[in-house]
């Protein structure tokens, strides 16, 4: 089952269709939906190239940074001891950043593939956890009244559909109810056709599609993977503070928090909305910084931003994923030692472990979307950065 998750996550990643010979038969230039798509499938060279550039690609939004700057100062260099290299776990994964903070201060950063600190990298599922955590500023301010609110009372256009009834918490948990083929291999399967079709009425792809799915189970009930949900996430806060993902996203974060860059959000072909799902790219120091908001409790100058009500959700399990030690939160990763984490495919992480006071930031171009070994040299290079911290405490105890 585990291994299904990570097949779905990989389409979900990029908020995108499976890739289909005849998606674009008969037509002289692809769809940005279909482009967007073709992402999945790009030689190893083309990733690495052109995960730094693709608002330059696809049509974005910008998240401009503010003049204060959230400094990251150097700490005591962190050595990973053990069989883990640093150097060559950067080259054999194809990693193009990796930095880890601990008590707000670098103690690891490095760069590869010619990618820089001022350059910004595709976050592809990561974003998932920020639209979410835009969502938890939205109820702090009263943007959004109750996770308990239905779809129906921010989307007018679901009032007649199986989402009409669906709960803010529901589609945070992906326990909407409502039918969803997320079969990647199936060209019929649900994730396979909701980017096909054409343009109805000036709506997202995934408005248009969601509105005639049917109910499967009663809502709050079944946790089932479902990508087109987190877009619909992102429509929904859209919505609700009238403002496009990146905007609020500068307006909350960036700009009050210190982001030292701007980054930016892709947009869907039909109504320009910023797909909540995937598209954002920053640069490695701002997911760092990112990472450390989270850690400080949602906090900007000691002032909570985020509600509460989100944090104590998005942060614990509320789904099972099958694995004994990981668990789904409100579209955060959640493990059972209290760390937390936004994963996207390719080698995109955010990783904050409060009990040693950790961020770690990786961005990367895996040489596949996931695999078990992969996802396995992850998981041990986290393992090995605890361990090094660790054991500096154990000295230090001695």
């Amino acid at each position: 089952m585990y291994r299904v998750i990570r097949v779905r996550l990989l389409v979900a990643a990029l908020g995108l269709i499976v890739a289909l010979p005849s998606a674009a038969a008969g037509q002289a230039t692809p769809t940005i939906g279909q482009q967007r798509e073709q992402v999945l499938f790009w030689p190893q060279a083309q990733r690495e190239a052109q995960f730094r550039q693709m608002a330059t690609l696809f049509p974005s939004d910008l998240a401009p940074h503010g003049t204060h700057v959230h400094e990251l100062p150097p700490g005591k260099p962190l050595p990973l001891g053990g069989s883990t290299s640093l150097a060559s776990y950067m080259e054999q994964h194809h990693l193009a950043g990796v930095m880890v903070l601990q008590h707000g201060r670098v103690r690891l950063e490095r760069y590869a593939l010619g990618f820089g600190p001022q350059q910004r990298w595709e976050s592809f599922s990561v974003a998932k956890s920020v639209t979410s955590a835009l969502l938890g500023i939205a109820l702090q301010r009263g943007e959004i009244h109750s996770l308990h609110d239905t779809l129906g009372t921010y989307i007018p256009e679901l009032r007649d559909s199986a989402y009409a009834d669906v709960t803010v918490q529901q589609l945070l948990t992906m326990t909407s109810g409502v039918q969803w083929d997320e079969d990647y291999a199936d060209p019929k399967s649900d994730v396979a056709q909701m980017y096909l079709g054409a343009c109805i009425d000036g709506q997202a792809h995934v408005l248009s599609y969601l509105r005639k799915q049917p109910r499967q189970w009663p809502a709050g009930t079944h946790w089932n993977y479902n990508t087109a949900e987190t877009d619909l996430l992102g429509i929904l806060v859209q919505r609700a503070t009238h403002r496009s993902l990146a905007a609020y996203l500068s307006q909350t974060i960036w700009k009050p928090y210190g982001m030292a860059s701007d980054a930016t959000w892709i947009k869907d072909e039909c109504d320009g909305s910023d797909t909540g799902g995937s598209g954002l790219s920053a640069t490695l120091g701002d997911y760092a910084r990112l990472g450390q908001f989270m850690l400080d409790g949602g906090r900007v100058d000691g002032k909570p931003v985020v509600a509460l009500a989100w944090l104590k959700g998005a942060l614990q399990r509320q789904a099972s994923v099958d694995a004994p030690d990981r668990g789904y939160g409100y579209l955060w990763w959640t493990d059972t030692d209290g760390s937390y984490a936004a994963i996207g495919i390719f080698g995109q992480m955010i990783y904050v472990d409060p009990a040693r006071q950790l961020v770690i930031a990786q961005v990367g171009a895996w040489p596949h979307a996931t695999s078990d070994a992969l996802v396995a040299a992850r998981r041990a290079f986290v393992a090995a950065v605890k361990e090094s911290v660790d054991a500096e405490g154990k000295r230090v105890a001695h």
